[in-house]
């Protein structure tokens, strides 16, 4: 069912509102047939779009409010979550960044809500990658990521007005008494090596060689926290591509009367 308005060819065009068959409806701007323009699509089962359309997709600035309660902000192109937004995790962390073909890629900031703790930097097909830091409450780190890890050179920058320098191991997990040694060893979250502690320096995990430690100073001042670092949690996000597919998937409602 479809009520508003048409152009001389008999296409929506204009203002109008349709009824979909599944129970799903949208309010909004038609061109030629096409839901283009602002609008609203409400979902039956809870989610909504409010936004820019063009060609029956979701294209240009717009907010989604997912069932579980998650939303997400900013830029869309061809149906997807591309551009520049901000996703709000129904947990309550937040992503605000870059985000490409529905991931987020590019720069961006994560806030775990539990925590406070927040991370920022790069992102590569959803994961944290390359240079950043992860910032606690009395002490960050700043160095290079893959994979949601830390990894390689970095250093340990404290509030009371020092750094530890130090890099971040890959191991690999002991094989148990009785295993087969042809099986591929697990790798294990990477461990944290510390060489030196210094005042704050203007020395990044960029350059060549870290600085010589101070005098006196000493290993045992600081304690790096066991729980340094963890991936972001994609929190309202479980199943995306089947909930995007068939949830979250506008109706085609071209030429329904």
């Amino acid at each position: 069912k479809y009520d508003g308005e048409r152009n001389s060819e008999g296409e929506r065009h204009g203002r109008g509102k349709a009824y979909l068959p599944n129970g799903d409806t949208y309010d909004g701007e038609y061109e030629r047939g096409f839901r283009s323009g602002q609008g609203t699509y409400r979902f039956r089962n809870g989610a909504c779009y409010t936004g820019e359309y063009l060609q029956n997709k979701k294209h240009g600035r717009g907010i989604f409010f997912y069932p579980d309660g998650s939303k997400y902000e900013g830029d869309w192109v061809n149906d997807q979550r591309h551009g520049y937004g901000e996703y709000t995790y129904a947990n309550g962390d937040t992503y605000t960044g870059e985000w490409f073909n529905n991931n987020r890629h590019g720069q961006g900031t994560y806030v775990y809500k539990d925590t406070g703790s927040k991370y920022v930097g790069g992102w590569v097909n959803g994961n944290q990658e390359g240079q950043a830091e992860l910032i606690h409450l009395n002490h960050r780190f700043k160095g290079k990521f893959l994979n949601g890890n830390p990894v390689g050179r970095g250093k340990y920058i404290f509030d009371i007005g020092c750094e530890q320098h130090g890099e971040y191991i890959q191991s690999e997990q002991d094989k148990g008494e009785g295993e087969e040694e042809e099986e591929p060893s697990l790798l294990v979250a990477p461990k944290w090596k510390a060489s030196e502690i210094t005042k704050l320096t203007l020395w990044t995990p960029h350059g060549e060689n870290p600085p010589s430690p101070r005098e006196g100073s000493l290993h045992s001042l600081l304690e790096v926290p066991s729980e340094v670092f963890s991936p972001a949690r994609d929190a309202g996000e479980e199943d995306e591509e089947s909930r995007e597919e068939e949830e979250n998937k506008d109706q085609e409602d071209q030429g329904e009367e």
